[in-house]
C-alpha cells in the first residue's frame, strides 16, 4: 500500500557516458558570475567577491537535446557552463578534499529569460522565474572522473548556428571547483545526486527557435541541442 495521497514524481536521471544505468539527481546549485569577462559584461565588479548561488529545480535537467522555448519571455539567452556531478557530501568539507565527492562531468546549459531576470533583478527578487523554468538546464551525458579526472583547465566553447558566441577556459574561473564545494557546504549539507553549474564565460547571447547549439569542451566532447 503507498504511503502517499498522490503518486510521486518520477526521479530525475541522468545518462552516464558508457553505463546503461543512470545518475539520480538530487539538488541543482548554480554560482553566479563566476567567469571574469562574464561578470564585466554583466556590468559588475570582477574582483574575488565571496561567490554566490542561486539554484534550478531537478527535472530543469534535461538530456533530451532539444530546448523548447519558454512562455512570457521574449529574451532567452544560452549560458554554456561545465556541470558537476557528486556522489558524496556532507558539511564544512575541506577544499583539499572536495574532488574525493565528484562522480563525473559534464556540459551543460543555464538557459535564462533574461527579460525576466532583470526584471527581478531591479525589484530586488530571487531569480527564479528567469532561471528555473522548464527545460532551462540542457545537459548532456555525464562523464566519470574515473575516465577524464577533474579538468580545471581547458577551451569551453559555444556556437549558434556555426557562429562562435562564447569562447573560454576553465582555468578562468574566479572559483574553482573544489572552491565551490567547500563554500557551499558550509551553508549546506551536500549529498550525492547534487548537481553544481560551474559558470559561464562571456559572450552569453539571444536563440531564436530553429537555432542549432554546439558545445565542446575537452575531454567531454561536444553536445548539440536545437532550439524548438
Amino acid at each position: 500500500m503507498s504511503k502517499f495521497v498522490i503518486a510521486p514524481p518520477p526521479p530525475v536521471g541522468l545518462p552516464v557516458q558508457g553505463e546503461d544505468a543512470l545518475f539520480p539527481v538530487r539538488r541543482v546549485y548554480c554560482i553566479g558570475r563566476n567567469y571574469a569577462a562574464h561578470a564585466i559584461e554583466m556590468g559588475h565588479d570582477p574582483d574575488r567577491e565571496p561567490p554566490f548561488f542561486f539554484q534550478k529545480n531537478p527535472d530543469n535537467l534535461d538530456p533530451s537535446g532539444e530546448f523548447p522555448y519558454p512562455v512570457q519571455s521574449g529574451d532567452v539567452h544560452h549560458e554554456v557552463e561545465m556541470a558537476v556531478a557528486l556522489k558524496s557530501g556532507g558539511r564544512d568539507i575541506q577544499v583539499g578534499h572536495a574532488l574525493d565527492h565528484v562522480y563525473g562531468y559534464a556540459l551543460a546549459l543555464d538557459m535564462t529569460r533574461r527579460d525576466l531576470q532583470g526584471q527581478a533583478k531591479k525589484a530586488g527578487r530571487p531569480w527564479e522565474i528567469g532561471k528555473a523554468f522548464e527545460h532551462s538546464a540542457p545537459i548532456g551525458p555525464l562523464h566519470p572522473a574515473s575516465m577524464v579526472g577533474h579538468p580545471d583547465k581547458g577551451r569551453i566553447t559555444l556556437h549558434v548556428n556555426g557562429e562562435l558566441r562564447q569562447d573560454g577556459d576553465l582555468a578562468q574561473m574566479i572559483w574553482k571547483v573544489p572552491e565551490m564545494i567547500a563554500y557551499l557546504s558550509q551553508y549546506f549539507e551536500l549529498a550525492a545526486g547534487d548537481i553544481i553549474l560551474s559558470g559561464t564565460p562571456a559572450g552569453v547571447g539571444p536563440v531564436q527557435r530553429g537555432d542549432e547549439l554546439t558545445l565542446t569542451l575537452a575531454p567531454l566532447g561536444e553536445m548539440r541541442v536545437r532550439v524548438v
